[in-house]
């Protein structure tokens, strides 16, 4: 886990041009939080941190929804043909799009 007081990097360090020692110091540590007039400003995080990040977002996201419709869920099943057939599909229209060239 991060140290809050040392991920704080005050925007001056930019204005003197230290960017490049901050961009190795958010490598080493995965992420730097900007102040700027004692205020957080934005948060740097390596790419790949950055991916965790929204990975685990996206499962989080994901793991509610399979839950709500667990708790929703009434048993019934349809058939893909039941299913086209609600918005006035037939499998011969889907198939029909598979030759659609959309470039």
């Amino acid at each position: 886990m991060l140290n809050v007081l040392d991920s704080l990097v005050p925007i001056t360090r930019f204005n003197r041009g230290e960017a490049n020692k901050i961009f190795d110091e958010v490598r080493e540590s995965g992420c730097k939080v900007v102040v700027k007039n004692n205020t957080p400003t934005c948060v740097l995080l390596t790419p790949d941190r950055y991916q965790r990040m929204m990975e685990l977002i996206e499962d989080q996201y994901l793991s509610m929804l399979a839950e709500e419709r667990e708790r929703y869920d009434t048993g019934a099943t349809y058939s893909f043909e039941e299913v086209l057939a609600k918005d006035g599909l037939t499998l011969a229209d889907i198939d029909a799009m598979e030759d659609v060239d959309i470039e």
